[in-house]
């Protein structure tokens, strides 16, 4: 399936449909059992144009875990939940179950790993504080084995027409002119204007958990994403820098593509815009 949008605001990577399956896409990519590995290459792979997959087994990292939608997988974090919320903020080697469960992981983490979990990644200011941010997700199930990744135009008509095969979300990768663009067209045909969120999380969070929770709410809004500083390392790395992603749920993404039509997108402006592309190199 072809998207206006992503023709409109010349996309330079495919947009990504995330879907529930009880079935594994044929030549998907999946990360191997008890591998690690971070959700975003993942998603990053979508956007080049593979399909990819994860299971409640092959999530990669405990955080991607619950940001696909796997439960609250911070309780099986080294140590217990509260490591994680010391892990977050200040480090745990503020307290003593903090030490004990470092000296325990130790010779399995990288350096940079071990000096995290020992001193903090510091994105929030306390344990406290990353206590009410974990209470405060939309921790959830999904309610098939497999999450799926797939680019945009691997779905075919079937999928389109039948309810059942339509994706949860659309998510667009994009920097700031295109980000701009959808930001404008997500608000273009609604009453309100705050109808895209920018959340302070985990960057699979925002294209999974907190994208899902829009996708059951009404209205629906986008979510910005790709503020974690963690995750943008990650996709700097195979996608490029200065981009963020922009999670659509699927009913909002219909609407959106619907009124491509006769929008800003076909007046002279945005058209100047896209021109100063070519001119910046």
């Amino acid at each position: 399936m072809k998207s206006k949008i992503a023709e409109a605001i010349r996309c330079a990577h495919h947009p990504v449909a995330l879907s529930f399956s009880d079935e594994k896409p044929a030549k998907s990519i999946q990360f191997a059992k008890g591998k690690w590995g971070c959700v975003m290459w993942l998603y990053a792979a979508a956007a080049k144009g593979r399909t990819a997959v994860a299971d409640v087994e092959t999530y990669g990292c405990i955080g991607g875990g619950v940001g696909l939608g796997f439960g609250n997988q911070y309780e099986s974090w080294p140590g217990g939940i509260e490591c994680f919320y010391y892990f977050l903020s200040t480090g745990n080697e503020q307290w003593e179950k903090g030490r004990e469960a470092a000296d325990g992981v130790k010779r399995y983490l990288r350096d940079e790993s071990f000096d995290n979990f020992v001193r903090g990644e510091r994105y929030i200011k306390s344990p406290e504080l990353v206590e009410k941010f974990v209470a405060n997700l939309p921790i959830m199930e999904v309610p098939t084995r497999y999450v799926v990744f797939s680019p945009l135009e691997a779905l075919d008509e079937a999928d389109e027409v039948d309810e059942r095969g339509r994706p949860e979300l659309v998510i667009f990768t994009v920097p700031p002119d295109q980000l701009s663009a959808l930001v404008i067209l997500a608000n273009y045909a609604r009453e309100t204007s705050d109808n895209v969120i920018i959340p302070h999380a985990a960057g699979c969070q925002t294209l999974g958990i907190l994208a899902l929770r829009e996708a059951r709410s009404d209205p629906q809004r986008a979510v910005v994403g790709l503020t974690d500083l963690s995750a943008r390392a990650q996709v700097n790395k195979r996608l490029g820098p200065n981009l963020m992603t922009f999670a659509v749920p699927w009913k909002m993404f219909e609407e959106m593509e619907s009124n491509v039509e006769g929008s800003f997108l076909e007046r002279p402006l945005w058209k100047s815009i896209i021109e100063s592309w070519s001119s910046d190199k």
